[in-house]
């Protein structure tokens, strides 16, 4: 409590005691004898009246002493915590240059094209003229494997091919002899004869090799006989011939149909072979006839007996059996070739015809699967050649001439070579599910190696994958680079990756720890231009941040004492501040009273610094773009935590030029 209290509070003590003393005294004395009533009235009047004032005094000093203390209250809350000098590595510097929005990730660099050489055959290696680090072209030959067990296989194949074109021959062939001897339904006669006997009716089922009858032809007569074997040679068939029967001596012609080629002995050594003729028979000739021949000076050694032209038992010769549904000749008749004997039922003749359909059909099948196996021979046969599949060099030969090549369960000793195309470079960026909307096929990359530390390589996106991997509750997503320039790096080698997703070339920007909640920048009043002057500080500011005419009173104690005050990283609306805490754009950050007003009073703003409202554009890890608000030069504070910068701010959204308006747009995700 201060001296001017107590002293204050000590009168009014005083005062009170010496009121207690004249009260006490008067109620003491004895009033003298004979004095008027109306004396000792007035005294009663004056007790009073001297009581009336001490209860005024006493309220008046209780009222003074609330006022003291509510006074020292006040003054204790106005005095100021000394603040500690801002250190020179929180001070940072509006400059001027470029800004990117990047992505970065680490991966192991592979060749464009990696085959690994195997053997789709067994054998003997017979030939291998490459080696170890040479580079070979696409279709080179490689190696070459002993295809003798294949030669065989193939040789098989192929005569599984003539056999089924054999048996589809002659499935056509029946199928052909069937619509002809079926003829819509009937079954005819092969040659022209007499119908010695008939053997079936009405109803009969007939199946193969069934006999129908029998049929019998004199009309023409054969006549078998022995040629010496040169003078056979001589004979042709379709020979004009004079047959003398023995009998009679009578001549009638003849005509040679059939010559043995097979020498037979007859008695007495004579080297013969058989000519068959064919003679109209004149009325008279029978089986037991007999007769010689001659043409020229070409003689028969021996006679011959006559046979009927046609003497045989007609036979259904069709595999496919049938019902008679009428028969249409009788014994003793006479039948040319091609006759109708019978008819068939219609089921039983569809049914027969489909039975030589079906077996055609599966004739062609069998040729079709004969033909695909001794095709997949003959492609197997290439197999035994192997060139390279890419053009490259070879990183690792293991097969040589001699090796015996088994295809065995193990990978990694049926490998003969491997091959690297280098032509170009990859490795695969792992980029986290809330940035792979932001990267595009073509997108610039900044490339550094672990081997060379002190050189930038770049490539481009060229592969963007939608086969997503999810781990620990995040999912990723597969990216490929290309490398545009290789230098000195290989295969395996670890590599880090920058995406650039988005560049601000020549603008203003800050450390991104400079910016404050609420798109705000702290700026060293010494720094200050005179429109900043104008609109948020004054000759006197201080820790307290801004104190010019026209900004709120108070502190963060002076709000609703359920809020607790206006706290320093709250964010309000005013004039020329949206809800968000982003600056009003429409306003000039230069002056006026909209943008006096612009700011509210922050507790937090360092000493010798003072907030000011700015406009911002890209966003990286390390620095943010200002549109508007600051000048190149200026000296901003620059906080120790991100937490006081942008990844605490509630929105970008306001003045955001970057991806997607709402955060940094880079970062290592992956």
């Amino acid at each position: 409590m201060s001296i001017e209290n107590q002293e204050i509070k000590e009168e009014g003590r005083k005062e009170v005691e010496q009121i207690k003393k004249e009260e006490t005294a008067q109620a003491n004395a004895v009033a003298p004898a004979g004095e008027p009533q109306a004396r000792k009235s007035d005294k009663k009047t004056k007790r009073k009246n001297r009581r009336k004032r001490w209860r005024k005094r006493i309220i008046f000093l209780a009222v003074l002493l609330i006022a003291a203390i509510a006074a020292f209250i006040f003054l204790k809350g106005k005095e100021k915590e000394p603040e500690a000098v801002v250190d020179a590595k929180n001070i940072g510097t509006v400059a001027r240059g470029d800004v990117t929005s990047e992505l970065t990730s680490s991966g192991s660099l592979e060749a464009k094209d990696t085959y690994t050489i195997t053997s789709l055959v067994e054998g003997e290696i017979i030939e291998a003229d490459f080696e170890e680090g040479d580079q070979v072209e696409k279709g080179q030959v490689l190696y070459r494997i002993d295809p003798s067990d294949m030669d065989r296989e193939i040789e098989t194949a192929q005569k599984n091919v003539t056999y089924a074109e054999e048996d589809l021959a002659d499935a056509r062939e029946e199928y052909q002899k069937a619509l002809k001897d079926l003829k819509g339904g009937t079954w005819c006669v092969p040659e022209s004869g007499y119908i010695r006997t008939l053997n079936i009716s009405a109803g009969d089922s007939v199946g193969q090799n069934a006999e129908i009858g029998e049929l019998y032809n004199d009309t023409t007569m054969k006549l078998r006989l022995p040629f010496l074997s040169m003078d056979a040679d001589a004979i042709t068939v379709g020979t004009q011939m004079l047959v003398t029967i023995s009998d009679t001596g009578e001549q009638v012609p003849g005509q040679v149909i059939e010559k043995s080629s097979m020498e037979e002995t007859m008695t007495g050594g004579m080297m013969v072979k058989y000519v068959t003729l064919i003679v109209s028979n004149p009325g008279g000739l029978s089986t037991t006839d007999t007769a010689t021949a001659q043409t020229g000076e070409i003689y028969s050694v021996a006679s011959g007996t006559f046979e009927p032209y046609t003497s045989k038992t007609l036979k259904y010769d069709l595999s496919a059996s049938v019902k008679v549904a009428q028969v249409l000749v009788h014994e003793g008749d006479y039948v040319t070739a091609g006759t109708p004997v019978f008819t068939m039922t219609a089921d039983s003749y569809e049914d027969a015809l489909k039975q030589y359909e079906n077996s055609l059909e599966q004739a062609e099948k069998s040729l079709d699967t004969a033909n695909n196996d001794l095709e997949k021979q003959q492609e197997s046969l290439e197999d035994y050649t192997i060139t390279a599949p890419i053009s490259g060099q070879v990183i690792s030969k293991t097969g040589k001439v001699g090796d015996k090549i088994s295809r065995s369960s193990n990978t990694e000793s049926s490998t003969l070579a491997i091959i690297y195309d280098l032509s170009e470079l990859t490795f695969e960026m792992s980029i986290d599910e809330l940035d792979i909307s932001q990267v595009e096929v073509g997108q610039e990359v900044e490339i550094t190696a672990d081997a060379f530390e002190d050189e930038t390589y770049t490539g481009h996106v060229t592969n963007v994958s939608l086969n997503g991997s999810y781990s620990n509750g995040v999912t990723t997503y597969p990216v490929i680079v290309t490398l545009d320039d290789m230098g000195d790096l290989l295969p395996g080698m670890n590599v880090d990756g920058t995406i650039i997703l988005d560049r601000a070339e020549d603008v203003l920007y800050i450390p991104s720890n400079a910016l404050q909640r609420g798109n705000v920048v702290y700026v060293k009043d010494t720094s200050l231009t005179e429109e900043q002057k104008a609109a948020y500080g004054s000759e006197d500011t201080g820790s307290t941040g801004t104190s010019g005419e026209g900004m709120p009173e108070g502190g963060p104690e002076d709000g609703p004492e359920e809020d607790g005050g206006l706290a320093p990283d709250i964010n309000i609306a005013v004039d020329g501040m949206s809800e968000g805490g982003a600056p009003d754009t429409s306003s000039s950050a230069g002056g006026g009273e909209s943008a006096q007003r612009a700011m509210p009073r922050r507790s937090d703003v360092p000493e010798g610094f003072t907030a000011v409202p700015v406009e911002t554009g890209l966003v990286s890890d390390d620095y943010v773009e200002i549109l508007s608000g600051l000048s190149e030069g200026q000296e901003v504070y620059v906080s120790d935590s991100a937490d006081s910068g942008m990844g605490m701010m509630f929105g970008f959204g306001g003045g955001m030029g970057g991806p997607g308006g709402g955060g940094p747009g880079g970062g290592p995700r992956g």
